[in-house]
């Protein structure tokens, strides 16, 4: 019989790994926490309604990208390709828009079916973060900031760059496109088949094609931030004061574009040069027009997606992750009719001592295998008990790092011994 396996793009996460993801995972929700963000969860499962309306029906991710499917009742469902509409469909479904400010985070896997590579998944995993009812500039630097602190946080800004754009209001951008599609109309025989698709489509991805040859027709093209508006080149200018004033450094990047039709003003991404094609860990911008959009009231927004897979792989490429993560602290031997003993003792040791990580042996086995399973797991200590242990209330006690006799000591004070060695 043929075994079933995982399918394409959508990985098993094993216990290797999984230490490492919670690393990551709890850091960043340690400092949003800090940072005085609350979380919010909502559905893997959307109307499809949702992402067409917010993402736009000529991007790539609606057209070709999508897991869509029709459920009993034969409405149009997919599994969330992103979060950042999802979360507005929850804030504006519960009230949590209109005449108040937002500072939402949220975890969890999306799900796209894209080629499949390294740092490419068709299920993958994001942090977002997204803010509402906040217009000025300042909420945009306080989310780099937030986002420069997790990146600093895990040991990476040197190894990550921002580029900064600002998108304009939807009169600029629409100027730019005119201005954008007679420059490209010029060089038709130079661009890819994508960038002829996108010429009637959406021009303005053409500006993040990775076709030599488009990129070198780019090269003259006409530039977005020559094309904004009053508010948005004002919006801009601050938001880049703020930042240097705060000390974080940023390139002005003028062909970054956001993938997303709703996105304006403020667009931003952390790139690095370590993960191959595979280059951006975080990406996001302002969206003050999606909310409305989508049927609620004119409300300014921005927050960005951090993608927890590449995070983990340029943890892992700059040999980051802290080599503790792995082990226990101590391993519990359980020699002969003990098995009683063991737990009840494990159960205690973990009552007084809450932070110590304690693994019982179960299973039986010879002192000797139990061993080098003690050994395996990388604890330090070893604690043993046997039947004689048992009936004279003591325990063995033996260091597994360091070459020191073992010693054998009453139950109480082996508890006061753990306390000062951990």
């Amino acid at each position: 019989m043929k075994k079933i396996q995982a399918i394409r793009g959508m990985n098993d996460l094993l216990p290797d790994q999984s230490a490492k993801w919670q690393y990551v995972e709890n850091t960043i929700a340690d400092i949003l926490q800090r940072y005085g963000y609350q979380e919010i969860r909502f559905p893997i499962v959307e109307a499809t309604e949702l992402f067409k309306r917010s993402i736009g029906e000529v991007t790539d991710i609606v057209e070709k990208e999508m897991y869509t499917f029709e459920d009993r009742n034969g409405d149009s469902l997919t599994l969330r390709p992103e979060g950042t509409a999802c979360c507005v469909r929850a804030c504006e479904e519960n009230g949590l828009l209109y005449n108040q400010t937002q500072r939402l985070w949220y975890m969890g896997p999306m799900f796209r079916h894209e080629r499949p590579q390294k740092g490419r998944y068709r299920q993958f995993h994001q942090v977002g973060v997204e803010t509402f009812g906040m217009e000025g500039p300042d909420i945009d630097a306080e989310v780099l900031l937030l986002s420069a602190r997790i990146l600093r946080e895990l040991g990476v800004s040197e190894s990550v760059t921002l580029q900064l754009n600002s998108l304009g209001d939807t009169a600029s951008r629409a100027a730019y496109k005119e201005a954008l599609v007679t420059y490209l109309e010029q060089h038709r025989a130079a661009l890819d088949e994508d960038s002829l698709r996108r010429l009637t489509t959406n021009p303005l991805r053409i500006l993040d094609s990775k076709n030599p040859d488009t990129q070198a027709v780019l090269n003259d093209a006409p530039v977005l931030l020559d094309y904004l508006d009053d508010a948005s080149h004002t919006h801009f200018e601050q938001l880049q004061a703020l930042l240097t004033a705060a000390g974080i450094s940023f390139e002005v990047n003028p062909r970054l574009v956001r993938g997303l039709d709703y996105y304006g003003k403020t667009a931003f991404e952390w790139v690095t040069d370590k993960l191959g094609a595979q280059s951006t860990v975080c990406a996001g911008g302002r969206y003050d027009g999606l909310v409305e959009q989508l049927g609620g009231k004119p409300t300014p927004a921005v927050g960005f997606g951090m993608g927890l897979e590449r995070l983990v792989l340029l943890l892992e490429a700059l040999e980051l992750i802290p080599a503790e993560l792995q082990r226990v602290d101590i391993y519990l031997l359980a020699v002969g009719n003990v098995q009683s003993n063991a737990l009840q003792l494990a159960e205690r040791i973990r009552d007084e001592l809450p932070y110590l990580r304690l693994l019982t042996h179960c299973g039986g086995g010879s002192i000797k295998s139990q061993m080098k399973k003690a050994d395996k797991s990388g604890a330090d200590i070893a604690l043993i008990l046997g039947e004689d242990e048992v009936a004279s209330a003591s325990i063995v006690v033996k260091d597994l790092r360091e070459n020191e006799p073992q010693q054998t000591m009453p139950i109480d004070d082996v508890l006061s011994y753990l306390k000062t060695i951990a």
